[in-house]
């Protein structure tokens, strides 16, 4: 399997090549190409005729990492992204797909390179903004306890937990991240936050943003203010597993209507 060298890091990349127009695929926080799949997530799937690139983002998956909390802010993984592409799709303008934690990398990458970006289809967006406090807490308190009480403490603390109506049914998963760099994983996403609504609003690519009901962690209102402020979005909400297995049709309706 081909891996990419990034300061502090080796991803483990895939490319599925059959011509036509470029689109990278990112994947969740403590997921993994591999993970996101199990959770039907990886709209991929649903493609022919591209040239489709999937890593892990450093420190999941099968890529490396080090125990350090801001090599894992979002920021960082915009600047891992953008060498990919420049590596894999050099001078070419792509279409990006992800959720979560990588719509949110998405979203840093294009205001950093706005010209790089055909469009974006950004699938459950993270807490952001007003919402990122409570959030980042929570994270800094995860950490806190994987390296207490270790991490089958921090599985039982989230086991049991109400699953959003959109996901009843999926199984269940663990972070595809290796326990050592779980804590950094998480800390980096407590610094992190999506770019500040200005620069939000001048990513002027079409962006289509697939969210969810009742996910406190992924909550509505992020996709709506996303919605709002980018120049050129559509949003559409799941509140079932057949809403969501809708998506990969959408994305291939983006990369059709924007390659």
């Amino acid at each position: 399997m081909p891996t990419f060298e990034v300061p502090g890091a080796e991803l483990a990349v895939s490319l599925s090549d059959e011509g036509g127009h470029p689109v990278v695929q990112l994947h969740g926080l403590t997921s993994s190409r591999a993970r996101d799949r199990v959770l039907n997530l990886d709209l991929g799937r649903g493609l022919s005729g591209t040239r489709l690139l999937r890593y892990d983002a450093r420190g999941h998956g099968r890529s490396t990492g080090r125990k350090t909390p801001e090599d894992y802010r979002w920021h960082n993984l915009a600047k891992d992204l953008l060498r990919l592409l420049d590596h894999w799709f050099p001078g070419e303008r792509v279409h990006g797909v992800g959720p979560s934690m990588g719509a949110a990398t998405l979203l840093h990458a294009a205001s950093l390179e706005p010209d790089r970006f055909t469009g974006l289809t950004l699938m459950v967006p993270p807490t952001a903004w007003d919402t990122r406090l409570d959030q980042a807490a929570n994270y800094r308190a995860a950490a806190a306890l994987i390296e207490s009480d270790g991490v089958e403490a921090f599985h039982a603390a989230t086991r049991g937990s109400v699953p959003p109506p959109a996901t009843v049914g999926a199984p269940e998963t663990w972070p595809d991240v290796a326990d050592a760099l779980l804590p950094s994983l998480l800390r980096g996403a407590a610094l992190s936050d999506l770019p500040a609504p200005e620069a939000v609003a001048q990513i002027d690519v079409p962006t289509t943003i697939l969210a969810w009901v009742d996910d406190p962690g992924h909550p509505l209102s992020t996709a709506e203010s996303l919605a709002a402020l980018l120049p050129n979005a559509t949003l559409a909400v799941a509140r079932t597993p057949g809403d969501v297995e809708a998506w990969p049709e959408v994305l291939s309706q983006d990369v059709e209507r924007r390659g």
